[in-house]
């Protein structure tokens, strides 16, 4: 391998301190020798995706956000309120690298066949650490790419492919038949649609605004609802008349929309009740919260029987529950529709430095549709 810097290259990391401040920093970390299974990539593409925003950040203010050090290797810092370092008490003083995944090309492999195998391709990574120039990880992990796929083309394909796929196989492995999303105008919200529409599944997306319900219905959405409109209710119960969804994925968390889509779930299956029950209906309606868009409580009005639950989903855990080889059968449905079912979209491009600048965190940091954005940690930084 040729670097510029022999045995180094440079890593993002971000550090909670005792004394109540952020550091996110990048930092020279040696290059690794591979062991015979394992293979070094160098990283081109890594997406900011809302879970690595939480490792990055923890629970800083970052309002107070200040730069220094230099531009090729700046120093972003900023303060936690007291109130919140009692959450951050696991990670104090621990410098932790960020970056659920990427993609890059295989620069140096390990003696065996399978990392061999790998030397030179282009290859995409769910391993953590991948806001970093190079990334050493077993050959076992890559997920080696057609011939011809770029490294942003498949610096996505394992957390908002995966999650939209596990989405659908709950909703079958739990006996329900169409199913609900949240900030479904995302780049998972419309990956989601387009499985949905692949596979003849009912879906009802729930938006925020009326370019984003635009978006979406020029893509195909059959059923998408404005939430905070007056007739969002009205709406969301006939979508879920038309499609019979009792299963919803909500990524906002917060406030009243959970409670919202259960009252409206039941409005519609009561629709077709034959006698009355004062314990509501008896089909299982079920939302499961899979993101914090909104940090404030949960508010549930019971208005929908007793046949209901909310819970939590994650992604890992419901790979656990799947095993390998169910996995490998997502990860094979994903390779197949790279470029079209799971394509995945950015509003810009950074590098390592650019990613630590206050005006692009301000946008990034906001979580918002349409503002995804890509690290390239190979861009603009000598190696």
């Amino acid at each position: 391998m040729t670097t510029d810097t022999a045995n180094t290259a440079l890593q993002l990391r971000s550090l909670v301190k005792a004394s109540g401040e952020l550091e996110i920093s990048l930092v020279r970390m040696p290059i690794p020798v591979p062991e015979p299974d394992e293979v070094v990539v160098r990283v081109e593409a890594s997406p900011i995706n809302p879970s690595d925003l939480g490792l990055l950040f923890g629970a800083a203010d970052m309002s107070t956000a200040m730069l220094s050090g230099t531009p090729e290797q700046p120093v972003l810092t900023a303060q936690i309120p007291e109130s919140r370092m009692k959450a951050m008490a696991g990670r104090v003083g621990q410098s932790m690298p960020v970056g659920n995944e990427g993609a890059g090309v295989v620069v140096t492999a390990g003696s065996s066949a399978e990392a061999q195998a790998l030397r030179g391709r282009t290859v995409a990574i769910f391993g953590g650490a991948m806001y970093s120039q190079y990334r050493c990880v077993k050959a076992s992990q890559c997920l080696a790419l057609p011939d011809g796929t770029a490294p942003a083309e498949g610096a996505s394909c394992f957390v908002n492919p995966l999650t939209a796929l596990g989405m659908v196989e709950t909703m079958r492995r739990e006996g329900h038949t169409a199913l609900v999303h949240t900030a479904a105008a995302s780049n998972l919200g419309q990956m989601l649609n387009r499985i949905c529409l692949e596979d003849g599944i009912g879906l009802v997306n729930v938006v925020r605004t009326q370019a984003q319900a635009n978006l979406l219905r020029g893509i195909g959405a059959r059923h998408v609802c404005i939430s905070g409109t007056p007739a969002f209710l009205h709406d969301l119960t006939e979508a879920f008349a038309a499609t019979g969804a009792t299963l919803a994925f909500d990524a906002i968390g917060g406030g009243m929309l959970a409670g919202q889509i259960l009252a409206c779930m039941e409005a519609a299956l009561t629709r077709s009740a034959t006698e009355y029950s004062r314990y509501g209906s008896a089909t299982r309606k079920q939302v499961y919260i899979y993101g914090m868009l909104d940090a404030s409580p949960t508010i549930i009005n019971r208005s929908f029987g007793f046949a209901w639950g909310v819970g939590g989903w994650l992604l890992w855990p419901f790979l656990q529950r799947i095993g390998p080889d169910g996995a490998a059968k997502l990860r094979e449905r994903i390779v197949a529709g790279l470029k079209t079912t799971f394509a995945s979209h950015y509003a810009r491009e950074v590098s390592l430095a650019e990613a630590l600048h206050p005006d692009e965190i301000a946008v990034y940091g906001r979580r918002a549709t349409g503002a995804k954005y890509l690290v390239n940690p190979s861009k603009g930084l000598a190696t």
